[in-house]
C-alpha cells in the first residue's frame, strides 16, 4: 500500500469531452432543470392552493413533486458547473454526500410510487369508502415510511463505502457520484459493497413492486367489471398517469442498481432518464392527463 497514491477528490467525466458539445449540453440541461423546478413547484402550489385537490391522491402527488425537485437538485447544479469548467472535480466528501442524497431521494420516490399505486386501487375498487380507507393518518404514515426506507437504505450503503480506500485513478466515468460508479475505483475489494447495494435494491423492489402489481391487478379486474365505456375510460385515466411514471422510473432504476457497473455510455443515459427526465415529466404527465389539475391551473 505504500506505493499507492491516495487522493481527496474525484474527476467526473460527464457526458462529453468536446467543449462545443458541452456548451450545447449546458443550455439543454439548464432548460431541463429550470422546467423541472418550475413544473414541480407549480404542481405543489396548485395542490396547496385549490381546496378541491385536498384529497389523498394529490397529497401523494405533492410529495412526489417535492421529491422531483430534491432528486434533480442533487446532481444538476454540479453537472451544469462541470459543463463550463476546465477541471471537473468534486471533493471526496462532496461525492459521498451527493451519493447519499441521490440514493435517499431515489429510494423514497420508489416507495412513494408504490403507495400511490395502492391509493389508485382504493379509489377505483372502493370508491364509496375511498376517504375512509385512505385517511390522513394512513397517508402520512405511508409518506413517512417512504422517507424512512430511503434514509435507511442510503445510510447503510454509504456507511459501508467508508470502508473502502480509493487510490490510483480518480476518474469517475459518470456525470455524478452514484455508488455503482465509485466501486471500480476502490483499491480494496468492493464485493461486499456491491452485494449490499444489489441486495438492498432488490429488497426495496420486492417490497414495493408486489404492492404495485397487486394494486394494478385489482384495478384491471375492476375495470373489466365496468360495463359503461365512459366510466371505464374515466377510471383508467385516474391511474394511467401513475402507471406511466412507474414504468419510466422502475425499468431504468432497477437495471442500473441490480446489474454490475461497466462504465458504459448506456449507464449514463439510463441514469439521466430516472434522475433527470422522470422529475421533468412527472408534473407534465399528471397535468396533461388530469382534468382536475387543468381546472386548478
Amino acid at each position: 500500500m505504500n506505493n499507492l497514491t491516495f487522493f481527496t477528490e474525484f474527476i467526473l467525466l460527464g457526458l462529453s469531452a468536446d467543449h462545443h458539445i458541452q456548451a450545447l449540453l449546458f443550455v439543454l440541461f439548464l432548460g431541463i432543470y429550470l422546467l423541472t423546478l418550475m413544473g414541480n413547484l407549480t404542481m405543489i402550489l396548485v395542490i396547496r392552493g385549490d381546496s378541491h385537490l385536498h384529497i389523498p391522491m394529490y397529497f401523494f402527488l405533492g410529495y412526489l413533486s417535492f421529491l422531483g425537485i430534491c432528486f434533480s437538485s442533487v446532481t444538476m447544479p454540479k453537472m451544469l458547473q462541470n459543463f463550463l469548467s476546465q477541471k471537473k472535480s468534486i471533493s471526496m466528501w462532496g461525492c459521498f454526500t451527493q451519493s447519499f442524497f441521490f440514493l435517499l431521494f431515489g429510494c423514497a420516490e420508489a416507495s412513494l410510487l408504490s403507495a400511490m399505486a395502492y391509493d389508485r386501487h382504493a379509489a377505483i375498487c372502493h370508491p364509496l369508502l375511498y376517504t375512509v380507507v385512505m385517511n390522513r393518518p394512513l397517508c402520512t404514515a405511508m409518506v413517512g415510511a417512504a422517507w424512512m426506507m430511503g434514509f435507511l437504505n442510503s445510510l447503510v450503503n454509504n456507511l459501508f463505502i467508508h470502508k473502502l480506500h480509493f487510490c490510483g485513478s480518480n476518474i469517475i466515468s459518470h456525470f455524478c457520484c452514484e455508488l455503482p460508479s465509485l466501486f471500480p475505483l476502490s483499491c480494496t475489494e468492493p464485493t461486499l459493497n456491491e452485494f449490499l447495494l444489489s441486495g438492498s435494491s432488490a429488497f426495496l423492489g420486492l417490497l414495493t413492486l408486489p404492492l404495485i402489481l397487486f394494486s394494478y391487478s385489482r384495478i384491471i379486474s375492476a375495470l373489466l367489471s365496468i360495463h359503461s365505456s365512459e366510466g371505464r375510460g374515466k377510471a383508467f385515466s385516474t391511474c394511467s398517469s401513475h402507471l406511466t411514471v412507474v414504468l419510466l422510473f422502475y425499468r431504468t432504476a432497477l437495471f442500473r442498481y441490480i446489474s454490475p457497473s461497466s462504465g458504459s455510455v448506456l449507464e449514463r443515459v439510463v441514469s439521466i432518464q430516472y434522475s433527470v427526465i422522470t422529475s421533468l415529466l412527472n408534473p407534465i404527465i399528471y397535468s396533461l392527463k388530469n382534468q382536475e389539475v387543468k381546472a386548478a391551473l
